[in-house]
């Protein structure tokens, strides 16, 4: 990259980490709410079926726009600028929290939440791209985790960030928010920050308007009486993105649910207070962090020696940066020691996996399972090391899933692509669905989590499936 566009990811990478912040600061507010509003479980998981179900409308409503009215506002626009669109659409929803917290009103906080998840829907769409584009595209990938680390900072820090806004303290003496409007101010804190950086996407996007606009306005240099036209074969007939659209959905769906009813667990079985649990929920998703660091060290260097180094040091380095967080924001950091030893799993099973997304698959999808039965059948805080684990074997499943499903799809990988982004929507429903369960009196919340186990099984049946496929078409590109 040259140093244009190296400022111009650094400034990027922003969307990136607002995307985390608001995933996790959701975790914080379930509990929250469920207490203000007097809630039932399952209707506090309406938070991330608001949040999580914006990104499948919102990708359906670009895609129809796209396709029916012939707008694709990326095209139109540009990708700065369409980010730019979005976070002005997130910003606005971050308003609906003031006449929310006037009226105490349940409904109008997830609307706010789902107008968030909207503008967030077009960011995404927008920002992979064009990090892939900002310098060589074989380096896209190794740009993508870079802007994936910085997201999982941001999920790191919002749980204690948002409790510390909600609460005044981290300490266990603030059982409940003040009020409900004591929510509102991190949130409108946050629109303000999405107005700060929409607006230095739509100022530094003016040039890449400009030379979309010359681009469009150039004559096409293909002779169309000697182009051939070939018929594409329908993209629901490739075996692996359809049962790929699946397995995101299942993906999404026992991470988010995993991590917004892991607070509840804390709650019912342990007897924790709401702003007592942000350093647990911060240690889920910090969990992200440590395995895409371990995952994605290969990507930075050729020298053999070194990748495997990285691959061992740095899960442990963001291990220290979760400390030094939790610590810094005065939490007390010894429950969570005995996690250093959970963390050499993910290693050994990374390099049992050679960096093959279907290995990896199957050995994270039954360590999972195995994460699952020990927060459901352990005591203490074995069982929430058991849960917090969760987030380890989640860590880098998005891309082994993303490559299998596209594998073989050749020019139609780009529509693929858009349709297992709609699949985020099993975060909303599967996280509503394991909060049912855990109101159900003969189930309660323990057991709630083998909802999560039978979405790992489909994700290890996945990964035999379409490995096969992934190892064929890999064969038949060297041969061509």
């Amino acid at each position: 990259m040259n140093n244009s566009q190296r400022s111009t990811f650094a400034i990027l990478v922003s969307v990136f980490f607002f995307w985390g912040f608001v995933a996790a600061s959701n975790d914080i507010l379930i509990p929250v709410f469920k207490d203000a509003f007097g809630l039932q479980n399952w209707q506090s998981q309406m938070i991330n079926f608001a949040f999580y179900g914006a990104y499948f409308i919102g990708s359906l409503f670009y895609a129809l726009l796209a396709g029916l009215a012939k707008f694709n506002i990326i095209e139109k626009f540009g990708f700065q600028r369409s980010i730019s669109i979005g976070l002005t659409v997130s910003a606005l929803g971050t308003l609906l929290f003031i006449p929310a917290a006037t009226f105490n009103s349940f409904l109008l906080m997830i609307t706010g939440l789902f107008v968030v998840g909207l503008g967030f829907s077009l960011q995404q769409t927008a920002a992979n791209p064009f990090a892939i584009s900002l310098g060589d595209p074989s380096k896209g990938s190794q740009r993508l985790s870079l802007a994936g680390g910085i997201n999982n900072l941001g999920t790191t820090v919002a749980p204690m960030l948002v409790s510390l806004a909600i609460f005044g303290s981290l300490k266990a003496d603030s059982e409940v928010a003040r009020s409900v409007s004591d929510v509102q101010t991190p949130y409108l804190l946050l629109g303000l920050a999405f107005i700060l950086a929409a607006t230095v996407f739509f100022i530094t996007g003016k040039k890449e308007y400009r030379e979309l606009k010359l681009s469009k306005n150039k004559p096409s240099t293909i002779d169309d009486k000697t182009s051939t036209q070939v018929k594409e074969v329908s993209i629901f007939s490739y075996k692996q993105l359809v049962l790929g659209m699946v397995a995101i959905f299942f993906y999404v769906g026992v991470e988010v649910a995993t991590a917004g009813n892991l607070g509840e667990y804390m709650k019912r079985e342990l007897g924790f207070t709401n702003n007592a649990i942000g350093p647990y929920v911060a240690l889920f998703w910090g969990s992200l962090m440590i395995g895409r660091w371990a995952n994605a060290s290969a990507a930075f260097t050729s020298n053999n020696l070194l990748r495997i180094t990285l691959k061992i040091l740095l899960p442990f380095v963001a291990f220290g940066i979760f400390l030094g967080v939790t610590h810094l924001f005065g939490n007390d950091i010894s429950p969570f020691y005995n996690y250093f030893f959970i963390i050499p799993i993910l290693i050994i099973a990374d390099f049992a996996s050679f960096e093959k997304p279907h290995f990896q698959l199957a050995i994270f999808s039954i360590l999972g399972i195995v994460s699952l039965l020990i927060g459901i059948y352990a005591n203490g805080i074995y069982a929430v090391y058991g849960l917090m684990s969760v987030g380890l074997f989640c860590s880098t499943l998005w891309p082994c899933i993303f490559t299998l499903a596209i594998s073989g799809l050749g020019k139609q990988a780009s529509k693929g692509s858009s349709f297992l982004i709609m699949m985020i929507l099993g975060g909303a429903v599967i996280s509503v669905l394991q909060g049912v369960l855990a109101d159900v009196s003969f189930i309660g919340i323990s057991n709630s989590f083998y909802l999560g186990v039978i979405c790992f099984i489909y994700l290890f049946i996945y990964a035999l499936i379409a490995g096969p496929i992934h190892t064929r078409n890999l064969a038949d590109a060297k041969e061509m």
